[in-house]
């Protein structure tokens, strides 16, 4: 279809990843879905296409250069374009202080959070730059105001992504490229269980709800081609 529009996401299996994929293919996108666990991808197509729209699986390890290299290119040869990414895998651990992380798990963080965002945008960058596609990087409250609890690894991680944003704004400006810094506040999914306190299901009813930050994500795609939205922030009014 010459009309296709093609939105790559990470972490979709589950949480804002899942939300944005269904949100967006109502909206007309074809979504393709990548993680590491596979029941869930195809669970969330199965949705997408249960509701009249076009998914794609493709598992990924966004951490592996080399699968993230061989991902593009099997986005390439199955839909001949790619016009969107949507980057919402995390991750976080109970250990996040100083007195108590263990660096194998910052590193995996940094990984996560960090290494595979710069990394998937870098896979991307030219097919981007063929469509004028837009990012958006599913940051964090976190990431663009210091939060005590967030975390050693996580605090540093999601603050580098607006850097990261920054400078794709900066540098991809002339083919047309824009990027999003999205930094959402406490939203009920189950990244909640990483913290060292697991809030009970009163704390989450008055957090912000998947679908909320999916609607986010939907008006950043659905914004014109000469309209960027260097970053925003949506938070719940329990946020302190």
């Amino acid at each position: 279809m010459t009309d296709e529009r093609v939105l790559w996401i990470t972490g979709g299996g589950s949480g804002m990843g899942a939300a944005s994929a269904r949100a967006a293919a109502r909206d007309g996108w074809t979504v393709v879905l990548s993680g590491r666990r596979v029941d869930r991808l195809e669970a969330v197509a199965a949705d997408v296409r249960s509701a009249g729209g076009s998914a794609d699986v493709l598992p990924l390890d966004a951490a592996d250069p080399d699968a993230v290299a061989t991902a593009r290119d099997a986005v390439l040869a199955r839909h001949g374009r790619l016009d969107g990414l949507v980057l919402a895998a995390g991750l976080n651990t109970p250990a996040r202080r100083w007195d108590d992380q263990a660096l194998s798990d910052v590193r995996a963080v940094l990984d996560t959070n960090l290494t595979a965002v710069v990394t998937v945008i870098d896979a991307a960058l030219p097919a981007l730059r063929a469509a004028a596609g837009v990012v958006v990087v599913v940051s964090s409250y976190a990431g663009w105001s210091f939060q005590p609890g967030a975390g050693v690894a996580y605090s540093a991680s999601k603050t580098a992504l607006g850097s990261v944003v920054r400078t794709l704004n900066q540098q991809e400006a002339t083919h047309g490229v824009r990027a999003t810094h999205l930094c959402p506040g406490d939203v009920a999914t189950d990244f909640l269980d990483q913290r060292p306190s697991v809030p009970d299901a009163a704390a989450r009813a008055v957090m912000l709800q998947p679908d909320d930050v999916a609607r986010t994500v939907s008006f950043v795609l659905g914004s014109p081609a000469h309209v960027r939205i260097d970053e925003l922030v949506v938070s719940p009014v329990s946020q302190r």
